[in-house]
């Protein structure tokens, strides 16, 4: 199948750098002053600081300097209430790496929509996307086939596109990037097939 994610885009001449450095400028630009939550980079780990007093903002932080991450972060922030965004990490759940089949089971089940989200985004600024289990330290007999998780990514994308209810920021952040981007319609579900997914 041909992949049309980025006919009739000029994303694909963005450098990684620039890319990122677009995604970081639009957040900020629609975030900071709105939602008091910077967007920053750099990080060993991805976390999320709540700001502790009116001056300071909430930081979204990312991995190192990973396009991805950026866009994943931000899909947990456009998902996470009001009340989950006054927590550390939002509150969430979180198994290291070398999760057992179980426990793997139930981090699919709560990155299905970030995840979603983050295939959205990443149609948005001409960004491929790749789903993440996020569990390389686990054993042979721990890996379980992802099929299912994919398949789950994608019913929550295809609802969210041909709905386009998406969360209010989320939203936002799918217009700023399709219109500073130039990218095709990044609610088109030709965009959404498992072949699509690494």
């Amino acid at each position: 199948m041909l992949n049309l994610q980025f006919q009739s885009s000029s994303a694909s001449n963005y450098s990684e750098k620039k890319r990122l450095q677009l995604i970081v400028e639009l957040f900020n630009r629609h975030f900071l002053k709105n939602e008091n939550t910077e967007l920053l980079g750099g990080a060993a780990e991805p976390l999320y600081i709540p700001s502790s007093c009116h001056e300071q903002s909430h930081q979204l932080i990312f991995r190192e300097n990973f396009v991805s991450s950026a866009l994943h972060e931000v899909a947990h922030w456009c998902i996470a209430g009001k009340a989950r965004r006054l927590q550390p990490d939002f509150g969430y759940w979180y198994q290291p790496d070398g999760r057992t089949a179980a426990e793997q089971e139930k981090f699919e089940s709560v990155e299905i929509k970030p995840q979603a989200l983050e295939w959205i985004f990443s149609n948005a600024c001409g960004q491929k996307f790749n789903p993440s289990a996020d569990n390389l330290k686990a054993s042979p007999d721990q890996i379980s086939d992802d099929t299912a998780f994919k398949q789950a990514l994608i019913k929550q994308v295809q609802l969210w596109c041909q709905s386009q209810e998406l969360p209010s920021r989320a939203k936002i952040f799918v217009d700023a990037l399709n219109k500073e981007f130039d990218t095709a319609d990044p609610f088109n579900l030709e965009y959404y097939h498992l072949s699509y997914l690494v």
